[in-house]
């Protein structure tokens, strides 16, 4: 009776954002009440359990989301994101052109959240389109593909990150993980499926062609692609040297303490204030009023992550996770594999990538602990899963279609497809990482 009342809950969750449109945020908390309630909570101890779950989420995510999108704004406005997109076309050439966008995207994408990464590349998507006369598709996917593997496998984007707090994974052995399995799940999923599709006609609307800045007030390249990557870098770096260090080195704690993720975000954002604000002219004044847009970018996703934290921990102090683990654990099947096909149900039913983990995260973290899953890969498949069956409750499917100027019949084509194609490679190479470190 418990895990049925459980799952009429996650019902309720989809039925009350896909079917009413009613706000994430707000419909998670409805159900966290009344889960409490129905799951037989002390009803004075529901606020209070709300509250935490809010509370442990979000306090070791704040730094990190909004330092990342305040970072994201800036690398767009300042014109590093055109800088990177032109030294890329020079590098690549005309031939290699889809190569270019995968770069564009993925570098992109790693700084910059995949609703503001979306808006803001396909302008460069459409002045590369109708600056060599290529199919729109042919040349779009690839960026797009490269921009949704990055906010589904790569933290400091939301719900990796969240993921990484609650299985308690390891920010930069995720972070090298994802990149070894995103590499793959963007090549097949995005230059490599697009050829298939360099016949769907598409009619992107004029008026999105880039309004690009002039070429001298331009960061230069090092600038762009050196702050794009710093959040790598740094926490590639705080993985790395632990595991080449002596325990008892004395630079060791400071290193532990710069490879924080969320000192790494403060340090990334204050270099780039000087690298592509400050030293390119900008007033203080302006950077702030960048980094003020940025935070109400992202402002829903924080209340939705609180949201999700709010529902897991109502399900944790009522017991109801261990159940489940219980159950599940009687299916013979692997535990990533488990987990990628119940963020891949939810994404499918609620249309959103972030709802998809961080619901599945409540679920499936007794399980991964008793069966002592690596929380890092535990992570990317949770991530890969996310990513499946985007359709016609996703904001992203119709983002793509009204764009691109496509059909419904081609946008479930190329759009939807491309998200299964990346969500299945991302799983594969999650188990396949599996084997090879296990």
């Amino acid at each position: 009776m418990t895990i049925l009342i459980v799952f009429i809950c996650i019902a309720l969750l989809i039925v009350l954002i896909s079917v009413f449109k009613i706000n994430a945020f707000l419909s998670f908390l409805v159900v966290s009440f009344l889960a409490g309630l129905a799951l037989g909570l002390p009803p004075a101890k529901i606020p209070s359990s709300i509250e935490k779950g809010m509370g442990d989420v979000l306090g070791s995510l704040t730094i990190i989301i909004t330092a990342g999108a305040m970072l994201g704004k800036l690398v767009a406005e300042s014109g590093a994101a055109q800088k990177i997109a032109q030294v890329s076309m020079r590098v690549f050439g005309e031939k290699y052109i889809q190569w270019a966008m995968v770069l564009t995207g993925f570098l992109i994408g790693i700084p910059l959240y995949y609703g503001i990464g979306f808006v803001l590349m396909v302008p460069l998507i459409f002045s590369v389109v109708y600056r060599y006369k290529l199919p729109a598709l042919y040349i779009g996917l690839p960026m797009l593909a490269a921009l949704s593997v990055t906010h589904g496998f790569l933290p400091p984007h939301p719900s990796p990150a969240a993921l990484v707090v609650q299985f308690k994974a390891d920010m930069g052995l995720t972070l090298f993980y994802g990149l070894a399995v995103a590499i793959p799940a963007i090549v097949i999923g995005g230059p490599l499926f697009s050829r298939s599709l360099k016949t769907v006609p598409a009619a992107p609307i004029a008026s999105f062609s880039a309004k690009e800045l002039a070429d001298d007030l331009l960061p230069s390249g090092f600038k762009s692609f050196f702050t794009a990557l710093l959040p790598v870098i740094l926490l590639a770096l705080a993985s790395f040297l632990p595991m080449v260090l002596a325990a008892d080195a004395k630079v060791l704690p400071y290193i532990l303490f710069a490879g924080s993720p969320s000192v790494v975000m403060l340090i990334v954002l204050i270099a780039a204030t000087w690298l592509l604000g400050l030293s390119q002219g900008k007033k203080i004044t302006e950077i702030m009023s960048v980094y003020a847009d940025a935070v109400k970018d992202i402002a829903l996703i924080l209340l939705i992550i609180a949201g999700s934290g709010a529902l897991k921990q109502v399900l944790t102090e009522s017991g109801v996770s261990d159940q489940i683990a219980g159950y599940l654990q009687h299916i013979k099947a692997e535990p990533l594999f488990l987990a990628w096909l119940i963020a891949a149900i939810i994404r499918f039913c609620v249309g959103s990538a972030t709802v998809a983990g961080l619901t599945t995260a409540g679920i499936i973290v007794p399980l991964m602990e008793q069966t002592h899953t690596n929380p890092n890969l535990m992570v990317l498949a949770v991530g890969a899963g996310s990513l499946m069956f985007s359709h016609v409750n996703d904001a992203g499917f119709w983002m793509f279609k009204e764009y691109f100027g496509l059909t419904l019949k081609d946008t479930f084509k190329s759009w939807a497809l491309m998200e299964s194609i990346v969500g299945i490679v991302g799983l594969a190479g999650v188990l396949l990482l599996n084997i090879i470190i296990a």
